[in-house]
Order: C-alpha cells, then structure tokens, then sequence
C-alpha cells in the first residue's frame, strides 16, 4: 500500500471491540457483563460501496485487506492506493483507492455482496461464484498429532475477546517452529479469517508456510478463503460440510476437523498429517 492513513483511526475503532452492558442473573442479581461489540462495516472501493458486513470494530485494516484478498478484488496489498478506516454515526467505512489496473478489474466484475453476520454468499450474482474453483494448494509443511493440539491451545489461550464475551469466532496462523501465533476474532467467523489474512498479508506472510485454525466450522467459503492466503492446511474445532470437502480435496489442502486435544479427524489431504 502506497500512503495509507489508517493507523489512528484504526485504533480509535478498536476501543469499541467490547462493551458492559447490565444483566440480570438466575439468582436475582443485577451487575453487568462484557459483551461483544457490532456494527455494519462498509467495504468501499474507489467512492462504491461493494459489501456491507456486520462486524467487531477492532482489527478493520486488517478486515479491509483479508477481505479484498480473499473475494479477489485484488492479488497483492499493493494494488491498495490508499486505506482509511472512518467512524460514524451508522457504522465505520473502509474506503479504499485502488491502483488504476485493479479499479478497472473491479468495476469489470463488481459483485454486490451484502449480508449479516456470518453469511459470506449473500448477493453474489449467479451460482458458479458460489462454487468457484480455489487454486492448488503448494503445502510446506505437515503437522503431527501434537502439533494440530498445540496449535487448538495457543488459539484458545489467544482468545482473550472470546473469553470476555463467550460471543466471537477466532481464526489463527500456526507455524510449528514459532511459539507466537496470529489471531484475530470477530463476532462473524468469516470476518475473523478475513481479518487473518489481512494480517498476514501486512507481515508478508504466505499461508502456505503454516496451518489456518478456527474455532467455527469448516463452510467451503471458509475454504474458499483459506485458498486465496496459499494455505494448505486447515483445522477447526467443529466439522467440515460436505461441499467443503471436496473443495478442498480438488485443491489438495488437508482439512483435519473436531480438533479436541490429540483427538481430530482427517476429511482430506492425509499427507498434510503425520500419523
């Protein structure tokens, strides 16, 4: 990105992750409790607004940048001119200039994608972009068994919006030889992982040096979006479905589901795993 602008503003949205809110408990008692924070966050390219998510306001360049990597409305950060995160009454504005070559290609296939929480396929305009073929997976690595727990434990200790609220989604980045591991959460699982590659792409990380973990199911959007950061593996708390699957079997990535402990279950890709 050329003359990006979002550093304060970002920041200023992220003190609103959270927020206490009164409660009254089964047994009579009335104090407060944390809870997760959302508002609609607007993706605008050029002065158009392209999509409408429900979203927690913290991590937003990230959002802007995984969001415009993983729809394909650009290849490369680069191709982002200028970035600003703009509060307001209604809700926040990502506003984004694109380089000329990509704002051509935008307004070539501009696709209208606007929904609520955690609906990653509302407005696309035909069936095929719903289906849409992901590119080969190129995996480094494999993980062993002990691997794929560590890395369910370092995004649970990393949960820190989550354990607040009881109320958000976590996506991760797990490199075996790193003893740190990128999170970013969000009230919409999408988001989360969008907000991940977001935060990968600014640290110039591939997706194919490390393992996606997510504390939500495994949807083939949730693939889908995985494939666009180059990872090749992926493991999740819960189940894949079954588009999922095969999705990611066409793409050669390793789906390894209901990761709990040293227990998981291998869909597909068996060669990302070490058993």
């Amino acid at each position: 990105m050329h003359g990006s602008r979002f550093g304060e503003r970002d920041r200023l949205s992220a003190a609103t992750a959270s927020v206490r809110m009164p409660r009254l408990t089964s047994s009579g008692v009335q104090d407060e409790r944390e809870v997760a924070e959302e508002c609609p966050v607007a993706l605008v390219y050029d002065g158009t607004t392209v999509a409408v998510l429900m979203a927690t306001p913290a991590d937003l360049a990230d959002l802007a940048l995984g969001f415009s990597l993983t729809e394909g409305i650009i290849q490369d950060v680069g191709e982002i001119d200028e970035l600003l995160v703009v509060p307001g009454p209604d809700g926040v504005e990502l506003r984004m200039w694109l380089r000329p070559n990509a704002g051509r290609q935008l307004k070539e296939r501009r696709r209208h994608l606007v929904g609520p929480t955690g609906c990653g396929l509302c407005g696309i305009e035909s069936l095929r972009e719903a289906n849409r073929i992901i590119r080969p997976a190129k995996r480094q690595l494999s993980l062993t068994a002990e691997q794929i727990s560590r890395s369910i434990e370092m995004l649970t200790a990393a949960q820190s919006l989550g354990r607040a609220t009881r109320a958000t989604h976590a996506a991760g980045f797990f490199q075996p030889e790193s003893s740190n591991m990128i999170v970013r959460e969000d009230v919409g699982r999408h988001n989360a992982l969008d907000k991940l590659a977001g935060a990968l792409a600014t640290r110039g990380l591939s997706g194919r040096t490390g393992a996606v973990v997510l504390t939500s199911r495994m949807s083939v959007e949730m693939v889908q979006k995985a494939a666009a950061i180059g990872a090749g593996i992926i493991v999740a708390i819960s189940a894949p479905t079954g588009l999922a699957i095969r999705t990611a079997e066409a793409g050669g990535i390793t789906l390894a589901g209901i990761a709990r402990g040293r227990e998981f279950e291998v869909f597909c890709g068996p060669a990302g795993i070490k058993l």
